[in-house]
């Protein structure tokens, strides 16, 4: 654990980036060395739950090997700051194409929407859902945690996580949530209903910075994730919506090994 009074310095985000990157080399050497996972049936509970990922498949070795994982605990004392470039959204309305895929609700996106981070890009795919949330703040969950995942055309990942707390209904979410599969099924594109991703997400854009992995099978290594300091909110009765198909579909944090946390001023 970094020593708290280490967070209270503004330091150089470069410098930063590259400690680190550096903490999870290995893994994401690792995880590039491995094949491409197989279709192997994994679940959030029983014999196919978190504990047994890493047995189901040859592919899914990171889940029981890999040192970089996500869901992590973020204590926010030990975070250290960083004169960070900030996240640069960029906003375009897209058709609601959803899918209930048996562990979550997502939506995919069509091209249009994507995050700017410094000189890189990447491109909006789909965002999901888990409840209550994976990623915790000072080892508490909040309702729900929504992941927005990006991809660069070469392949590399990054993750916007916003968490969720119960609170004031939340409009931005209205489209979506009137059309919540309650079943495992095919992705539908809903005529003449659009969305701005873009919209559902806070103000306040700062965010905590780890080099992580999927937090689901096969839990590759090398995803840059970008945890939003600021969580919005959700009625009761929103989150009840979406905890009628899933609850419990948050896999548990994992040890931070040697990586560092960097926040945002």
């Amino acid at each position: 654990m970094l020593h708290e009074t280490r967070s209270r310095i503004p330091l150089p985000f470069a410098a930063l980036l590259l400690l680190v990157a550096s903490s999870a080399c290995a893994a994401r050497q690792e995880a590039t060395a491995k094949p491409e996972p197989a279709a192997a049936h994994w679940s959030y509970s029983g014999d196919t739950g978190p504990d047994h990922w890493g047995t189901l498949d040859e592919a899914y070795f990171a889940a029981a090997k890999g040192v970089a994982q996500s869901p992590i605990d973020i204590v926010t004392g030990a975070a250290i700051e960083a004169q960070a470039p900030a996240l640069v959204f960029t906003a375009a309305s897209v058709p609601l194409t959803i899918v209930n895929n048996g562990h979550t609700i997502e939506v995919d996106c069509a091209a249009g929407n994507s995050v700017q981070f410094g000189s890189q890009t990447y491109a909006l795919k789909q965002f999901h859902f888990h409840s209550p949330s994976e990623h915790t703040l000072d080892g508490r969950n909040a309702a729900l945690e929504m992941h927005m995942v990006h991809k660069m055309a070469d392949g590399h990942a990054a993750v916007v996580g916003v968490l969720i707390q119960e609170g004031a209904t939340n409009a931005a979410f209205d489209a979506i949530w009137q059309h919540l599969p309650a079943t495992p099924g095919p992705e539908v594109t809903v005529p003449g209903v659009t969305i701005d991703p873009t919209s559902l997400l806070p103000a306040d854009r700062g965010y905590y910075f780890y080099d992580g992995s999927l937090t689901t099978p096969p839990c590759t290594e090398g995803i840059r994730w970008f945890v939003l300091k600021t969580p919005i909110q959700m009625s009761s009765g929103q989150i009840a919506a979406f905890r009628k198909a899933y609850y419990g579909n948050n896999r548990p944090v994992q040890p931070h090994h040697a990586r560092i946390v960097l926040r945002t001023p």
